[in-house]
This record gives C-alpha cells, sequence and structure tokens, in this order.
C-alpha cells in the first residue's frame, strides 16, 4: 500500500518547494493550507504522515496533535518549527509527535525522517496484522475443538459478533420443516430467534457457505414477532453429513447498522471452523442419543425426559398451546420378578413399551420413568384427550397377555395418572408432580385412571 503523506502549511512558495522535493517520491502527497482542512482531510482518509508547519496552525498549534490522537488509525505527527515556534515544537514532542523540523530543513532530513516513519510503521502494521492473524487462529482453534453443541453454539455466536465488534445473534438446530433448537442468543430472545429461524428453514438449504441479506432480499424472512430494526443479517449453514442441520445467524445492532466492510474472511474462517466442529459435535450427540434411551425397553429415559420438557414448556407458552403428561405405574410388577425371575420381569417390560407405542400418536413421546413406571408427554393434547387416551392404555394393559410364546402366559394391569400444562401445573417439576400424584391417588383402587383434577377440583 502506497503511504499517505498529508502536508500542513499556508505559506505558497512553500507548496511549491514541497512539490519539487517530493516529485519523484512514491508516497501520495497531498498540501492543505489550515488546520481544519487538514482535520477534515483525515476525518475520511488514512493518513500515515502529517507534516504540520506550527505557524500555519497558529496560537493553538497543539491542537492538531489532539485531534490525531483520536482518530481510529493515528498518523505520526511532524511539526515543523522556527526559532519562535520551537518551544511549542518540543512541548509537541512530549505531548507524542513523532519529531520536529527547524527551518530551513534540508531535503535529505526531511527525507530521512519520512523514510524512518514509513519504515517503522510498516513493522509495526506487519506485526499487527500478524497477531490478528494468530489471534483468528487460537479463537477458531478454540471454537474446533468443541463437541458439546451447546458450548459450541455459545462460543461460536459470541466469536462471530467479537470479529465484527457489534451486532446480534444466535445459533440454531433444524430439520427440513421444524427449528428444534436455539441456543447461544446474544441480543435477541428465544421467541425472537425461534421467529426468525422458521423464517430462514425455506433459504437455508441454498446458502454456501454464507449469504449476507440486505434491503429486499430480507422481506421474504422476516416475520411478526421477530428481531427488530434487521438491517442486515449474515447466515451460515451448518452441515452435518452434507445436510443442513442448523444455522448461525449474525444480525445488525439495534441501533443501526454493521460498520462496513464486514471481516468477510475471518468471518467464513470462523464459520468453517464451527461448521467443523458442528458435524463432529452432531455425531457425537448422535451417539449421545444411546445416553438418552434405555436399553431394556428402547423408550427415552429420565433424563431426556428433562430436556423435552423444557422445550415443549417454551414452545406450548410461545404459541398458547396444551399438553399432557401421562404416569403409568404396573400394579404389583414385583410379583412378576419375585415369582417368575427378572429376567421375565424384563420382557414384560419390553411387551409393555411396545403396548404403549400402539396407543399413543407418532408426535407423542414415551419414556421409562424408572423400574415398572413410564410417562408419555402428548403433544397439543386437552384434558379431554389425555383422559380417552390413558383408558386406552389402561384397557390395553388389562386385555393384553403377556409372556404368551412362554406358554405360561400372565395378566397385569396399570394405575394411570394424568395431568395438562398450563392448566395444573406452571413448570416441568410440578408438571410431573401433579400426574405422579394423580396416579398415587388411584393407586388405593388399582387398575384406574385418575386425573389431577379429581385430586384438587376446581
Amino acid at each position: 500500500m502506497t503511504s499517505s503523506i498529508l502536508i500542513v502549511d499556508s505559506d505558497p512558495s512553500a507548496h511549491l518547494n514541497y512539490n519539487i522535493l517530493l516529485l519523484d517520491a512514491t508516497y501520495q502527497i497531498e498540501i492543505v493550507s489550515t488546520e481544519e482542512d487538514a482535520r477534515q482531510r483525515l476525518a475520511t482518509q488514512r493518513t500515515d504522515i502529517v507534516i504540520a508547519d506550527l505557524q500555519a496552525l497558529g496560537p493553538a498549534g497543539l491542537s492538531l496533535l489532539t485531534y490525531t490522537r483520536s482518530l481510529q488509525t493515528i498518523p505520526d505527527l511532524i511539526f515543523v518549527a522556527t526559532a519562535s515556534t520551537l518551544e511549542t515544537a518540543i512541548e509537541g514532542l512530549k505531548s507524542g509527535a513523532r519529531n520536529y523540523l527547524l527551518k530551513p530543513c534540508p531535503p535529505e532530513q526531511l527525507f530521512h525522517l519520512i523514510s524512518s516513519c514509513i519504515d517503522q510503521r510498516r513493522v509495526l502494521d506487519e506485526n499487527f496484522t500478524l497477531k490478528r492473524q494468530i489471534r483468528l487462529y487460537q479463537r477458531g482453534q478454540s471454537i474446533a475443538s468443541l463437541i458439546d453443541i451447546d458450548r459450541l453454539f455459545a462460543l461460536a455466536t459470541s466469536t462471530l459478533i467479537s470479529e465484527i465488534g457489534q451486532g446480534r445473534g444466535f445459533a440454531f438446530l433444524a430439520t427440513a420443516d421444524d427449528v428444534s433448537k436455539i441456543d447461544g442468543n446474544e441480543g435477541v430472545n428465544f421467541e425472537e430467534a425461534m421467529t426468525l429461524a422458521e423464517g430462514l428453514l425455506p433459504v437455508l438449504p441454498e446458502i454456501e457457505p454464507m449469504r449476507i441479506f440486505q434491503g429486499d432480499a430480507l422481506t421474504p424472512l422476516l416475520r411478526p414477532g421477530g428481531p427488530q430494526q434487521i438491517q442486515t443479517l449474515c447466515v451460515f449453514p451448518l452441515r452435518c453429513e452434507k445436510n443442513v442441520k442448523g444455522g448461525l445467524v449474525l444480525i445488525n445492532p439495534h441501533f443501526g447498522d454493521f460498520l462496513l466492510p464486514l471481516p468477510v474472511d475471518n468471518l467464513l474462517f470462523l464459520a468453517e471452523q464451527a461448521a467443523l466442529s458442528f458435524e463432529n459435535a452432531f455425531r457425537f450427540q448422535g451417539a449421545r442419543e444411546l445416553i438418552y434411551t434405555d436399553d431394556l425397553t428402547g423408550l427415552y429415559n429420565y433424563r431426556y425426559l428433562q430436556k423435552v420438557l423444557d422445550l415443549e414448556i417454551r414452545r406450548s407458552e410461545r404459541y398458547n398451546l396444551s399438553f399432557s403428561m401421562i404416569f403409568i405405574d404396573l400394579d404389583r410388577f414385583k410379583i412378576v420378578n419375585d415369582t417368575r425371575g427378572h429376567l421375565t420381569g424384563s420382557d414384560v417390560l419390553r411387551e409393555c413399551a411396545g403396548l404403549l407405542r400402539q396407543c399413543v400418536r407418532d408426535v407423542d413421546i414415551l419414556f421409562r420413568y424408572g423400574g415398572d413406571e413410564f410417562t408419555i408427554l402428548l403433544v397439543e393434547s386437552s384434558k379431554q384427550n389425555s383422559a380417552i387416551v390413558a383408558e386406552r392404555i389402561r384397557s390395553t394393559i388389562d386385555n393384553f397377555h403377556f409372556q404368551l410364546d412362554s406358554g405360561n402366559p400372565l395378566r397385569l394391569t396399570a394405575t394411570i395418572g394424568y395431568a395438562n400444562y398450563p392448566e395444573n401445573a406452571t413448570d416441568k417439576k410440578s408438571i410431573l408432580e401433579m400426574a405422579d400424584r394423580a396416579m398415587y391417588h388411584g393407586k388405593s383402587q388399582r387398575n384406574i385412571v385418575r386425573g389431577v383434577w379429581e385430586i384438587y377440583p376446581s
């Protein structure tokens, strides 16, 4: 890059001398007559060196020095002084000026000083660039090393925003039709992020490796309830085995657009590290599904129930929906283990899991709560629908012959309780407690269905 030099001198003959002296120099030279002109030039264009005659600056000769210290890229300031302004030049040197020249100034001294400034600035720029590249690499490595999706989403979002220096953002998991997870939110709440992520689903598979949306291109993506004051949107898809599984989203800050130009190359590098980490994390998450699955029955376990309830409660609050929890306890199951052995007991639990699958919809989620207890989350279900499903389960178990192939079949019954969200509970702990209490209330009779409303009538 050609070095830029700004000369401030009110003497027309000095302008001519500078033009003659620097005619063959490989610098970009501009000459102005007043401090006001210099400030306007410095405010709009990067400048490496300012050579300012103190007589041109007037009585407050150091005010230009103060101004240059406020610039994003600070130029080297060289004062040109006479005997009458020498004291001011020395004071400027103490306050941060690079050097001063005393009139009349030999040309070789001027060239030497300019050359020294340019060489030092070049070294500093190279060091600064190297440091930025090292820092970028280190941040990319921090992202690439993560295999936990929650931590990855949080770090990737904050790092990308930090690289720009401002903005909002979030990350999400999604299928082709639905957003299943929002995380790493910065400057947007869950509902806003969910709305925008849903708007991005149709275009996300077409993006490679990123896309910046502005102006009219934003219109199809924005829906009521999404983030406000969107002027620029940067979207990075996240894939696993070439299939889109989510995305990273950056949004301009509330107070205005991003400062341009965006560091696109750096953003792509960081997003690439996030994408690599995401693919590893997503595969690892697939392996972790084994952790969320009960080995015996193949149903989800208690740990996964906690995660699903969090998501379903947020979804229900956002869309004003309801859901139900059914709590199932097999009556006198201990007798099966005691009289037929634990292997038979395990077989019976597997058969029971199969019966439960037949009694609910594909969207409903089944869990083995522990021992001979099961729970079911009925998605978008009312109290009336829950009662029907609970009775279907009870009668199915009551009429089923377990261990029929063994030649010694057995019969079982189940006591079932259910509760509805948000009618009977306000959080995941209370919805489980209410369904459990309803089930426990029926244990005095067994082989019966009880709704929580029967315990706490309104």
